[in-house]
């Protein structure tokens, strides 16, 4: 998830086993701890674009990685806090405060390599929005009331509701995945591939892609809390053949290479942008839920095949774009 939500679960982790006159320096502990896993956005090549988003929730997000996260915020802190606590004392509230990063990402959509090094699989639960406001705040709630009674007790509950919203969000991605197999079935389509997301900042519009013949179909599920459930039906795109779609891109050369890590790391819902012919984009994300204008993507430069290609952010937020997610979000016909 976005970073405030890593460090404030990280503080409330360490909070929930914090001596009482410890508990400043355990939240903290904890809240830098539960940042520092993201550290790895700071990987970067300025001639390779890809590699950021290919190390981004990498090993640093790892479950088997956990342990040594933990000694790294422990060495970070130690100099500050070695006077004021014992060395056994920082490395818990280090370790619980690292602890749950990679589990958190791997609850969104992005996904994160939580079991490197022995598998290389992005894992993607899709059950909570990168952002989301409602767990955020709650936490943050969490954190200054507890920092101001000191008492264990409110993080655990504070936990607990954390806990609870994830599975709120469990059962209503089940129940927006049963809609869209209905629609799916609806259409008389076979689909070989299907993801369900939550759109950006809540738990009932998500966001339905599935592969039938080569084509990439998206549509908005509406799964309302106590409302009525809505099906708004979207676009659809060729999915991207390399072969098809460039067939002067040698596969000896960088450009092909890299449209295979893109590829990848999109989980294969990758095609051509419909408004820019030389972009290919992730189809799993786009500004609205029915259309398949990809929110980011990789620039096509054909004349320079051993250049690396360019990764590129494609955000609208013009108004128009913004009323017509809330539209479907509220169901405002």
């Amino acid at each position: 998830m976005d970073i405030l939500t890593q460090g404030l679960l990280g503080g409330v982790l360490a909070q929930s086993v914090a001596k009482k006159e410890e508990t400043k320096l355990a939240t903290l502990i904890g809240v830098i701890s539960g940042l520092l896993a993201d550290a790895d956005i700071f990987i970067y090549s300025a001639n390779d674009p890809l590699l950021n988003i290919e190390l981004h929730r990498h090993f640093t997000h790892s479950l088997f990685f956990i342990p040594f996260g933990a000694a790294i915020a422990m060495a970070l802190l130690w100099p500050f806090l070695k006077n004021h606590l014992p060395a056994g004392r920082i490395y818990l509230y280090s370790l619980l405060g690292y602890s749950m990063s990679g589990l958190l990402d791997a609850c969104t959509s992005y996904g994160t390599h939580l079991l490197w090094p022995f598998s290389n699989e992005r894992i993607a639960f899709n059950v909570i929005s990168i952002i989301d406001p409602v767990f955020t705040i709650s936490l943050l709630i969490t954190l200054l009331y507890s920092l101001r009674v000191k008492r264990q007790r409110i993080a655990h509950i504070g936990l607990l509701l954390a806990a609870g919203y994830m599975l709120l969000g469990f059962v209503q991605l089940q129940r927006a995945t049963n809609l869209t197999e209905n629609l799916i079935s609806s259409r008389g389509h076979q689909a070989t591939q299907t993801m369900v997301k939550p759109t950006l900042g809540n738990l009932v519009l998500w966001r339905s892609v599935y592969v039938h013949q080569d084509r990439i179909y998206v549509d908005a599920i509406r799964v309302g809390l106590f409302a009525k459930n809505k099906i708004f039906e979207g676009e659809s795109v060729d999915k991207l053949s390399v072969e098809k779609h460039f067939p002067d891109i040698e596969q000896t050369s960088v450009l092909y290479n890299d449209i295979q890590r893109f590829t990848i790391f999109s989980d294969n819902f990758v095609a051509i942008d419909p408004t820019q012919k030389n972009v290919i984009g992730d189809i799993r994300y786009s500004m609205l839920p029915t259309t398949t204008t990809p929110l980011w993507g990789i620039v096509i430069n054909r004349d320079k095949p051993q250049e690396h290609a360019d990764y590129q952010f494609f955000r609208d937020t013009r108004s128009y774009i913004r009323e017509k997610f809330f539209d479907m979000l509220m169901w405002n016909d």
